[in-house]
């Protein structure tokens, strides 16, 4: 068992430790915050379209997806209960080179979410006439609508530079009223306006299983169940972590699920036989650009509505709220492992990483500008939260190998099985997503490698002494990933070449990752490196006192 030496340096505590004041509670609000955003306003919209009725399958199949990623993050989070947990695993695991990868696929999708969470909010409140010129038509924004989204931003870095007690309790309040809108909607809504026959009246499946497959990526499906990291992410600020992270992470997705499950099953049903009748493709009624707003005119419930556009504001306000949180300690943990200039680490009186909530918020400035809107986008931010996720599930198998003693408070059933297969489903999410949007992913990730590999080269040649090792031998396999995944999308039948088939490239790509899963075990860092590794990192990160 590694041990925290309290004894350590407390050289510098304002300077780069967490204070751990956030609980059991704060740490599954900032997970069920960030799931339950701008996804349930839009999702169940966006899936019946692209899937028919039959979008329920895909709600269940993202659900088991999440809910694999998730037991795996849970065992992950209980082990080491570091601050920007899903950033730091891979580099444990594999040393410098994947640990700079997935950092940065970690920190590209949280850098993302609050600025288009903004967006969402802007679009929402379009419905107001105050509001009605801060978009264009195609969704981007016009010159007031900048200066609106870049107040919006600041607000949220204000909010986190109050220090993480008050952002639990902010985040709380908010995320009890994202939760109770919802629930509210799902049985007023049903209560005299569920019709049955709508579930068949063009058939379950109209688009196969190609539109049941494609939807769990593209429609924002899962992009709706992403955020159970977000108490992985906090756990350097968790008052007691080993019991509470693997509590934390299971009860956000469950919770976020089942929400989510009922919505589709509630606008399926209630929908006005009309809004359909040229099939699920064409759906339409009026205000369908807000669409459970929309519906709730429509079948009668005006005042419902209004309920609707006020959360349009509040649920993306509070996932953008924790996800600029999430920015700032993603760029500490990659600071922390030499991945990125030191100032990133450094936190103020209130234990809050001050240089990462700064560009966080000029990252989202930058995301303001004439991009696709929150529609378009859905893609590429799952795909890049699954490749973050997949990072976990390659560090578990390593783990279960190198460090069978290691105390685990929460012990993954069948780890050996589940592992391997949560890595397959999350390379199966990302091929949905498509080739029009991974291969924008790529274009990201080369970015991200010029950006990071360039501040390591200059660590080294400099010779400061915590330049990142990037340990290519243990790494050997991650080129073959990256680069096969983007063969299998471009050759695949989800916007590429077509050469496969459907069903025989979900086979090649669960074959190939599997192959990838048990090179990369049989590759990764030694014992002794991982151990030492973890003990620069929980050192560190001491709690102050």
């Amino acid at each position: 068992m590694v041990k925290v030496d309290h004894a350590a340096p407390a050289v510098a505590r304002d300077q780069s430790a967490l204070r751990r004041d956030v609980g059991l509670i704060g740490l599954m609000w900032a997970s069920v915050g960030s799931i339950i955003g701008s996804g349930w306003l839009y999702g169940a919209e966006k899936a019946v379209v692209q899937a028919g009725p039959a979008a329920i399958i895909s709600w269940l199949i993202g659900t088991v997806a999440i809910v694999l990623l998730a037991l795996v993050h849970a065992e992950l989070g209980g082990m080491f209960p570091v601050a920007g947990g899903t950033a730091r695993y891979p580099h444990y695991a594999f040393g410098g080179l994947a640990g700079m990868s997935f950092g940065w696929f970690s920190w590209l999708q949280a850098a993302t979410v609050a600025p288009i969470e903004v967006e969402a909010m802007i679009g929402y409140a379009a419905h107001w006439d105050f509001a009605k010129g801060f978009q264009h038509a195609d969704g981007t924004l016009t010159t007031s609508g900048f200066f609106v989204a870049v107040v919006l931003m600041a607000v949220f870095v204000a909010v986190n530079f109050l220090g993480v007690r008050v952002l639990a309790h902010t985040n709380s309040a908010a995320t009890w009223w994202k939760i109770a809108v919802p629930l509210a909607t799902i049985f007023i809504v049903a209560v005299g306006n569920f019709h049955p026959h709508n579930f068949t009246a063009h058939g379950f499946a109209p688009f196969g299983a190609k539109g049941v497959l494609g939807a769990i990526s593209s429609s924002g499906i899962i992009f709706a169940l992403l955020g159970f990291e977000q108490a992985i992410q906090l756990a350097g600020e968790s008052r007691d972590p080993k019991r509470d992270l693997p509590r934390a992470t299971l009860g956000s997705v469950a919770i976020g699920a089942t929400i989510y499950v009922l919505l589709q099953v509630v606008f399926i049903g209630a929908l006005p036989l009309g809004s359909f009748a040229h099939g699920w493709d064409h759906l339409n009624f009026p205000g369908i650009s807000g669409p459970w707003a929309g519906l709730a005119t429509v079948v009668g419930l005006g005042w419902l509505s209004v309920v609707l556009y006020l959360d349009a504001v509040v649920s993306p306000g509070g996932t953008g709220l924790i996800y600029t949180t999430a920015t700032s300690r993603v760029s500490y943990g990659l600071s922390k492992n030499g991945y990125a200039p030191k100032v990133f680490a450094k936190t103020d009186a209130r234990g809050v990483p001050w240089f990462g909530l700064i560009i966080s918020f000029v990252t989202g400035i930058v995301c303001f500008l004439p991009f696709p809107s929150w529609q378009e986008l859905v893609g590429f931010i799952t795909s890049a939260s699954v490749l973050m996720y997949a990072g976990a599930p390659l560090a578990y198998g390593v783990f279960a190998d190198r460090l069978p003693h290691h105390e685990r408070p929460y012990r993954l059933p069948a780890g050996k099985v589940l592992a391997p297969l949560s890595f397959v489903v999350a390379n199966l999410i990302i091929y949905w997503a498509g080739w029009d949007t991974l291969w924008r992913l790529g274009v990201a990730i080369v970015l991200g490698y010029v950006l990071l590999g360039a501040y390591a080269w200059y660590a080294t040649s400099k010779g400061m002494p915590d330049a990142p090792r990037m340990e290519f031998k243990a790494a050997q396999w991650l080129p073959g990933y990256l680069l096969g995944m983007g063969l299998i999308s471009w050759q695949g039948g989800f916007g590429g070449q077509g050469h496969l088939g459907l069903w025989w490239d979900m086979l090649v790509v669960a074959a190939f990752s599997l192959g990838i899963y048990y090179w990369a075990r049989a590759t990764a860092s030694r014992t002794e490196q991982i151990e030492r590794s973890i003990d620069e990192v929980v050192v560190t990160d001491a709690p102050a006192h």
